[in-house]
């Protein structure tokens, strides 16, 4: 059974942003896929450990509002809190101790007993677009929490305004477009448009549509 990792380097402790990319990267995989899912930054405290089943596709992972995208956008769902837990529970490191071993089960054969039915995850984020700046990649591209737009629409970042263009090659100097995920994202030709911008993750963006 194939492993993939769809992204190991998820803002820190920035669980909205993350909320976001996982809705995102996850409509890329089968609907019988399972995610292991883990921005955590209340590991060991109240917060509970579930599962959501979210139009045939299954995510482990914290009730911190993590879950609650793939939650709230899907046609067909279920939460189950996980009752199961190892011999050893660390309070620090329930990605590899609680949310890994129960992932790795769902993949293959679930033991009885193992989840027990919810009616929804606890932690709700407000279901929206979130118009920050939630992932930066290698190059600099800057991913956006953005999905609705107009071509026209000229988009306001890092104190400059940038407007769109469709591929690298069309532009001239930092613009935005639309990337394979679907997300508003900042890009410059050839640059890092993270640093050529100055932004960073939280940053504000906002549309100046006309």
């Amino acid at each position: 059974m194939p492993v993939i990792d769809a992204l190991h380097d998820a803002p820190n402790f920035g669980i909205e942003a993350a909320a976001h990319l996982l809705f995102a990267v996850a409509g890329e995989f089968p609907s019988s896929s399972v995610f292991l899912a883990v921005v955590d930054p209340g590991v060991g405290g109240r917060r509970d450990a579930i599962v959501v089943e979210a139009d045939g596709r299954r995510f482990v992972g914290p009730d911190n509002g993590l879950l609650s995208l793939v939650w709230q956008r899907a046609r067909r769902r279920k939460c189950f809190r996980i009752a199961w837990r190892p011999a050893r529970l660390t309070s620090s490191f329930h990605g590899r101790d609680l949310f890994a071993p129960v992932a790795a089960a769902l993949a293959t054969k679930l033991p009885g007993g193992w989840l027990f039915s919810k009616a929804h995850p606890e932690v709700l984020l407000r279901d929206g677009e979130l118009a920050r700046v939630i992932y930066i990649d290698h190059y600099g591209n800057a991913f956006t929490g953005l999905r609705k737009f107009r071509k026209s629409w000229r988009l306001r970042a890092g104190g400059r305004t940038l407007s769109y263009a469709r591929t690298f090659e069309d532009a001239k100097r930092p613009f935005w477009y639309e990337n394979s995920m679907g997300l508003v994202e900042i890009a410059a030709p050839r640059g890092n448009a993270a640093r050529l911008l100055r932004l960073k993750i939280g940053g504000a963006v906002a549309w100046l549509k006309g």
